[in-house]
């Protein structure tokens, strides 16, 4: 058998990811030009599969970066005169406040207990707050935020940008992009794809603000200028050399989902969601880190466990399953496991069922 990868990013490849880059070799795509007609169809349908899959509206543009982590950059330069608010409910949403500080905003966070969100009335930008930023599922604590959350948002603080760290949740969670004004993903996880692309989804709202911005002498970055960005990708185009072999990968594997149906994979997450914290509740040692069930994510498993994790790793690994460490300060007290459209249901019922017979 060969290794299973539950780790939560860099994960399992998409199943059909092999078979796609055989055929993007026999093609050339690894050697086509960027100004080409090539690789401005692979883009066009790149940005069509992601559309139809997500349900993205006509009018909201699909951009290309490096990682998601270019994307906070991108977004804060772009959005962001003055102030900026922050959701922090860990790690990864926190770092999206250390790059608006770093580029000299004002930003101000609302920090909550690893393991929790914020709920609504907690969250409180001040009337100079341009920007909203939102972790939707933040893989070091496997911590959920509702997305009523985020659309209440949008009826409380109309005037306000809304920005979504969508990695690790698209496209198994069904968003509402009238709601929100911006979301950001990279591919290595719930897409299963080699790291190295982000693909960053963004309205006119924030394309005006972008010009708004310049026209006031502001810097909105180099060579990726928001509204330069949004007038490649009108013709299909990029303003640098792209990944083009991870932006075609990432156009078959939207494919594929497409064919199978994005009902059926949010359902099949939602079986194996059940059965891995069905997993975690009748292990004497393991503890679910998310107490409140209706903030769990159903993506990215986090577990507490009374004995050095480490030893619960190495046993699957025994056995060719590979899951990841905690993150940060947890990594010898807790474990992360993916639930992502890649893995199959006896997949991870071969998971939960080894993970029973585990004795510390």
């Amino acid at each position: 058998m060969p290794d299973l990868h539950f780790t939560p990013g860099p994960t399992a490849l998409y199943f059909t990811v092999e078979e796609h880059i055989k055929n993007a070799l026999k093609q050339g795509i690894t050697s086509t030009s960027h100004r080409g007609q090539v690789f401005k169809d692979i883009y066009k349908e790149c940005a069509n599969n992601l559309k139809l899959l997500m349900e993205i509206p006509d009018d909201y543009h699909v951009l290309i970066t490096s990682s998601a982590n270019e994307a906070w950059e991108r977004i804060i330069l772009n959005c962001v005169e003055h102030d900026s608010y922050h959701l922090s409910m860990g790690a990864f949403s926190s770092r999206f406040f250390k790059i608006a500080d770093d580029l000299q905003r004002n930003a101000s966070s609302l920090i909550v207990e690893d393991g929790t969100v914020p709920e609504l009335g907690q969250i409180k930008p001040s009337t100079s707050d341009e920007l909203i930023t939102i972790c939707l599922n933040e893989s070091g604590t496997g911590a959920h935020i509702p997305l009523e959350t985020i659309y209440e948002l949008r009826e409380k603080f109309p005037d306000k940008l809304i920005a979504v760290d969508g990695v690790s949740a698209v496209p198994v969670y069904p968003i509402d992009f009238s709601k929100i004004d911006t979301l950001y993903f990279s591919v290595q996880k719930a897409f299963g794809l080699p790291a190295g692309l982000g693909i960053w989804i963004v309205n006119n709202r924030c394309v005006e603000k972008a010009e708004q911005l310049a026209a006031k002498g502001k810097v909105i970055g180099s060579y990726h200028k928001l509204p330069e960005m949004v007038e490649k990708a009108a013709q299909f185009q990029t303003t640098e050399t792209p990944n083009i072999l991870g932006i075609y990968l990432l156009s078959k594997v939207a494919e594929d989902m497409l064919t199978k149906g994005i009902t059926a994979i949010r359902r099949e997450i939602d079986y194996k969601s059940a059965i891995m914290n069905m997993a975690i509740d009748e292990h004497p040692n393991l503890r679910h880190f998310v107490k409140e069930d209706k903030w769990r994510s159903k993506t990215v498993k986090v577990a507490e466990t009374d004995f050095s994790s480490k030893k619960l790793i190495q046993y699957l690994a025994e056995k060719k399953m590979n899951i990841g460490t905690g993150y940060g300060q947890y990594k010898d007290s807790q474990v992360r496991m993916a639930n992502f459209p890649t893995h199959s249901k006896e997949q991870v019922e071969m998971l939960v069922d080894t993970i029973a017979k585990f004795k510390p």
